[in-house]
């Protein structure tokens, strides 16, 4: 008797841990959205004409499926957000989603995209934020006729978590460029910015009023920093500052845009990721992440591995979880989860604002 009682007392255990395990991994919510730029594109921009791509090797050197259009060695940093909400399966490019994988969300980011139309325009076709907005309204129309109607799909839309983060493009690819575009005549820094946040605005409201109610809107990151600003400051070390000032001034009315929009969108749930604070911890304490090298890419051209990006087939640097960046803008795998998991769980009560997406999943 004592020794069937202790067999069953060792399959519920097992049992219990099975169900502990399975709990922890849980898909915490039903779909997961995300707008963005090169950061987190992963293979909108395959197919169309532009210089802004990454569908070839040696990107994706260490992803399970090779080049798949993501500007990494690996997982982008919504990959590694993803994993953590408890999806199986990477969130699909607009381009590939199909039938009822949409349930689970669709990424519609693109490479050299940004706030405002034209930005980017020098590298080719890209897909604005206006044009990811609509391409995500073409999606909930498909949702609607899935779940039969627009008062259950706006029900299952409400629990989904929409990812959003642009900016960047438009002070790369738009601001700091005055040979090609007005804008750094037209504006001073602040206020491009203040321009910025209130076309973002209109976009972020607009997907409101398609179903999205939790929102994280992340912020852009040390521009000024990477291994092209770095290449041509005369040590390649010292940041640009004029630029990162300039990218502080928008993260600091985006998360000001957050206070604003929790007021006032009914029912929603707005957050903002200080990418910028986390970035800044990986570069001033390496050491604390493993890394090594932060003024370098792993691969690229010129100076800093900065003055172009990974041409195909270059080899890379063989020590890429040393690295902060992989190429001339874009971190390498081991830097984007590092920011995905502070992201999702932060750290420093700096990381996230009001509170971080672990929190937004269970609201």
């Amino acid at each position: 008797m004592g020794v069937e009682l202790s067999k069953w007392m060792v399959v519920c255990v097992m049992l219990l841990l099975t169900l502990y395990r399975n709990g922890a991994n849980a898909q915490q919510v039903p779909c997961y959205f995300i707008f963005g730029d090169s950061l987190v594109d992963n293979g909108n921009n395959n197919r169309i004409t532009s210089l802004a791509k990454a569908n070839y090797r040696p990107y994706g050197i260490d992803y399970p499926q090779g080049p798949t259009g993501r500007f990494s060695n690996g997982k982008t940093v919504v990959d590694v957000v993803a994993e953590l909400l408890g999806f199986n399966r990477p969130i699909p490019p607009y381009t590939q989603a199909r039938g009822r994988s949409i349930l689970r969300g669709v990424n519609y980011a693109s490479a050299a995209a940004g706030i405002r139309d034209e930005t980017g325009q020098q590298l080719g076709q890209r897909i604005s934020m206006s044009g990811q907005v609509r391409n995500y309204k073409n999606t909930i129309s498909q949702v609607v006729n899935i779940l039969g109607d627009e008062n259950t799909a706006a029900n299952y839309l409400s629990k989904c978590i929409y990812s959003i983060g642009l900016g960047s493009n438009d002070y790369l690819n738009n601001y700091f460029m005055p040979n090609i575009y007005s804008t750094s005549r037209r504006y001073t820094p602040d206020q491009y910015a203040d321009v910025l946040i209130q076309q973002y605005r209109e976009q972020l409201v607009d997907l409101y009023n398609y179903g999205a109610r939790k929102f994280v809107l992340n912020g852009v990151g040390q521009i000024g920093c990477s291994p092209n600003a770095l290449s041509q400051s005369p040590d390649g070390r010292t940041c640009v500052q004029r630029i990162n000032n300039a990218n502080q001034l928008f993260n600091n009315r985006l998360r000001s845009l957050v206070d604003d929009l929790n007021r006032n969108q009914r029912d929603s749930k707005f957050i903002y990721i200080n990418a910028y604070g986390i970035f800044q911890d990986l570069v001033t304490r390496p050491a604390n992440f493993g890394f090594t090298v932060t003024n370098a890419g792993c691969c690229g051209v010129g100076r800093n591995n900065g003055q172009i990006t990974c041409l195909p087939f270059q080899n890379p640097c063989r020590n890429r979880d040393e690295h902060v960046f992989w190429d001339a803008f874009h971190p390498t795998e081991a830097a984007n989860i590092v920011i995905g998991r502070r992201s999702y769980a932060a750290e420093s009560r700096s990381d996230a604002y009001p509170y971080d997406i672990r929190r937004l999943a269970q609201l």
